[in-house]
Parts: structure tokens; C-alpha cells; sequence
């Protein structure tokens, strides 16, 4: 039987710390599916599409990694649907171990059959996070701070977005 698992996120954009945890998530598990959530209530940056891209460029090479996406519902019931019994979660500080060990529980009570695992990345890229990177965009000298964050092909797709922004 093939461990299948599902990390999620909105990768927008998608950063290094996500790379990591997806490369993790991919030696650890038979299949992993990333999962691009959709928020109809968020403006995202970028497109679905667009961060269909950045996953696919940033993940060559990296054969049991399938790239959904899912709309306004539960990741548990996604995760059930796409016959995955594990879902892999980030936590980067004290703060988001509250915030997980919280929707693990619910998680739990929802689909007891998904096991929810916990990854530490490691300390260069733990307080790295989407909101940050377009945080950074703007200022002068923004391109040599950000382009230490993000994979080559998400910086270029950022600097384009931007380049008219002053």
C-alpha cells in the first residue's frame, strides 16, 4: 500500500521554506500531493496558474510529486477524497505549534483516518513565509533581499509583477 500524503498552502508565492517542506514531504512519503488552497475570501498575487507554475518549475525532477488544487472546503475531506492517510504541516514557531496542534484535534475529530505530521524546517528558512517575501517588495534594493527567499524562476515571476511599482 503506497503512504500517500498532502501538503497544502497557498504558495503565494511560493518560497524556499516551502520548497523544503515539499522535498521532505517527498522522501518521507510514497506520494505527496501539494496542494494549492484556494481562500475566495483572499486576494491572492498570483494566479492559480501562475502558482501551478512556480510549483512545477521549482519541483522538476521530484516523480512522486502530483500538484492539485482545492476550492472553500476542508484539506481532511481532500485529503480523504485523494486517498491520502497523512497531511504534512509546517511549524516555524511557538505561535503556529498553538495554531496546529489546535486544527490537528479538530482535524482528528473530522477524519480520524489522517494522521497530521509536523515538520521543523531548519533555522535559515524558519521564519520564512509568503507574507513576509511581499513584505520586502517595494524599497530600494527590495530584488537583493527577496531573491535569497524564493526559487530563481518565483523571483523572476516577482520582479516582473513589480517592476512598475515605486
Amino acid at each position: 500500500m503506497k503512504r500517500t500524503a498532502v501538503y497544502a498552502g497557498s504558495f503565494d508565492p511560493l518560497t524556499n521554506g516551502h520548497v523544503w517542506m515539499i522535498r521532505q514531504g517527498a522522501a518521507l512519503f510514497d506520494r505527496l500531493i501539494v496542494a494549492i488552497g484556494v481562500n475566495p475570501d483572499k486576494e491572492a498575487t498570483f494566479t492559480v496558474g501562475e502558482r501551478r507554475r512556480m510549483l512545477e518549475d521549482a519541483l522538476t525532477g521530484l516523480g512522486n510529486v502530483a500538484i492539485a488544487e482545492f476550492h472553500n472546503r476542508f484539506l481532511v475531506d481532500f485529503a480523504r477524497e485523494n486517498g491520502a492517510h497523512f497531511m504534512i504541516r509546517g511549524i516555524r514557531s511557538s505561535h503556529d505549534y498553538e495554531y496546529e496542534r489546535v486544527m490537528r484535534h479538530i482535524n482528528a475529530d473530522m477524519a480520524p483516518c489522517i494522521s497530521t505530521i509536523f515538520l521543523m524546517p531548519p533555522r535559515a528558512i524558519s521564519e520564512l513565509s509568503s507574507s513576509m517575501v511581499k513584505g520586502l517588495i517595494g524599497p530600494e534594493g527590495w530584488e537583493e533581499q527577496v531573491i535569497r527567499y524564493v526559487p530563481e524562476g518565483v523571483f523572476l515571476m516577482l520582479k516582473k509583477r513589480y517592476e512598475n511599482r515605486a
